[in-house]
């Protein structure tokens, strides 16, 4: 599965860090896909894998995300 943010909806609610701190960070009021130690950019493009364990808690910071600016692509 791959995870992706449209930063143009996120609020900076910094759910997603909290709930999966692998996958996300927050810089500056915007949340980031992070890629080993790399801020991916918005949008599909910035779509990174995520690994199995933490699969879970990504889906769940999708679904918790008051911005709604989570994407999940399962392939």
């Amino acid at each position: 599965m791959k995870v992706w943010i449209d930063q143009d909806q996120c609020i900076g609610n910094g759910i997603c860090e909290e709930l999966a701190l692998a996958v996300f960070e927050l810089r500056n009021g915007i949340a980031y896909v992070r890629d080993n130690d790399r801020l991916l950019p918005s949008g599909p493009t910035g779509a990174a894998w995520v690994p199995a364990e933490c699969e879970d808690a990504v889906i769940e910071a999708a679904e918790a995300c008051p911005g709604e600016c989570i994407f999940i692509d399962v392939d």
